[in-house]
């Protein structure tokens, strides 16, 4: 059986009798044919170009395949090729749900901090600790000594001036003054 397609002078053979003769240039002639509207059906079922254009690849070559094995029905190969894109689309969808349930699964990298702020944070912090030494000892001895003891040491007032044997008050009052000058001294620089 042949079908007018162009003109009258060309003619091309029904899927079926293409179908049948399951050699390459018919199937060629079939490829030909139906590529576009395989395409097309799987570019609707996946609305990707580059899904689209793998699910037709697969689809021919399962095609290829399973020529001898495939019986047409009503003699056109498009319902099969349709068939067939289905499937694998479908497939394909059930692979990536799959896909990202284990990326799902999977923890996140923990997030490393910047080595580089980590360094130049140090380096300010040891900066700022050098200047508050220097300030420290440019404070007169008695104060001096309370802010080594309290501020530095961690030492309690009371322990503070039972060790220098003076009164707490006292302790108190050069730590106030001492707090001052440091604070006049650090914001000066």
């Amino acid at each position: 059986m042949t079908i007018e397609l162009t003109g009258p002078g060309e003619s091309v053979r029904a899927d079926a009798e293409l179908w049948g003769r399951g050699d390459e240039s018919a199937f060629t002639a079939l490829f030909e044919r139906h590529v576009q509207a395989v395409w097309n059906h799987a570019y609707r079922l996946t609305g990707s170009w580059a899904a689209a254009e793998d699910l037709t690849s697969n689809t021919f070559l399962i095609a290829w395949r399973k020529r001898r094995d495939v019986r047409l029905v009503r003699d056109s190969a498009l319902p099969w090729l349709y068939t067939v894109a289905g499937n694998l689309a479908r497939s394909e969808h059930r692979g990536a749900r799959r896909r990202l349930r284990l990326l799902r699964k999977i923890p996140d990298p923990p997030v490393e901090s910047d080595h580089a702020e980590a360094v130049a944070e140090q380096i300010d912090g040891e900066q700022r600790l050098r200047e508050v030494l220097d300030a420290v000892r440019t404070l007169p001895k008695a104060q001096r000594d309370v802010v080594e003891l309290c501020l530095l040491g961690d030492l309690s007032v009371a322990d503070a001036a039972a060790l220098l044997a003076v009164a707490e008050v006292t302790v108190r009052s050069h730590l106030s003054r001492a707090r001052a000058r440091l604070r006049t001294l650090l914001e000066e620089k």
